[in-house]
């Protein structure tokens, strides 16, 4: 079931797990940083454009982040798998 505080939960989890600050989410996403913060904390949510532009960034399902399933699966195969 969604909540906006998982979503907010796993998408720090991610930017966090790839060394990127707020700033450089909020860079790539063309968002305000505090934006970021809001949608980390459970304050916001995403816009779809923006969720399938994280999805593809973090190679990772929109059921994961949208809390549906447990299993972070890729988008697209990791090469060398």
């Amino acid at each position: 079931m969604y909540s906006n505080e998982l979503f907010g939960l796993r998408l720090r989890e991610l930017r966090k797990l790839r060394g990127e600050t707020q700033q450089e989410l909020a860079e790539f996403l063309g968002v305000k940083p505090n934006q970021i913060g809001e949608m980390e904390n459970g304050r916001k949510a995403s816009t779809f454009a923006k969720l399938a532009q994280l999805c593809e960034h973090y190679n990772i399902s929109a059921d994961y982040l949208l809390g549906l399933t447990d299993q972070p699966r890729p988008l697209l195969p990791v090469i060398g798998e």
